[in-house]
């Protein structure tokens, strides 16, 4: 079987206080953690990953870790190449927690980190997926994840994969509020055209 570009999103909840109280105190960048992956399960996409595959791509992911190179994009683009001017974090560390991989995530001061980071304060829920390259392999309901898979990296996406796998800032149980979007350009026209002149329009 040829390998093909797989994309993933699993769930991603922050607590509403990271967003006031965790930061790199080296760099002073904002700190958000979650569940990266899941092991053992078939997912959202009827695609099933063993705990074994998991455990060597974050063993080997775990140098770019260090080396602080485990960057991700603002968006999922269709490439097994990390662009970096759309680069908007880093994963800083993993850890298992029962099938669960989580992670801690870096949002960096660039541009795409700085649109992560105000939608993130702003209420906006994201959601956050794996990308890499491997086979599939049928195996009764499920798509087997093969041996001969890649990890890439994690992206941040408007619109995950599996139903409900957001990172939001709301509690479990409390009413996740939607906003609508279409009146986007409107009023963004309206904020730079308020002084006379359109900059851009």
């Amino acid at each position: 079987m040829s390998k093909k570009l797989l994309i993933e999103t699993n769930n991603f909840k922050i607590n509403p206080l990271q967003l006031t109280e965790n930061v790199n105190k080296e760099t002073g960048n904002l700190m958000v953690e979650g569940i990266l992956a899941t092991a053992e399960v078939k997912n959202g996409n009827g695609r099933y990953y063993s705990k074994d595959l998991w455990n060597r791509e974050m063993d080997k992911y775990n140098e770019l870790i260090e080396q602080r190179r485990s960057m991700g994009e603002l968006d999922h683009p269709e490439s097994t190449v990390i662009n970096l001017k759309n680069v908007s974090h880093l994963i800083s560390d993993y850890w298992w927690d029962g099938d669960n991989v989580m992670g801690k995530i870096e949002i960096l001061p660039t541009p795409s980190g700085q649109i992560l980071k105000e939608l993130i304060k702003a209420g906006v829920t994201v959601g956050v997926s794996s990308r890499g390259m491997g086979s599939l392999e049928q195996n009764g309901g499920v798509m087997e994840v093969q041996d001969d898979f890649e990890l890439l990296c994690w992206d941040f996406v408007s619109t995950p994969s599996n139903p409900g796998s957001y990172m939001h800032t709301l509690n479990e149980g409390k009413q996740v509020i939607t906003y609508d979007y279409t009146n986007v350009n409107k009023v963004v026209h309206e904020i730079l055209c308020s002084k006379g002149s359109c900059p851009i329009f």
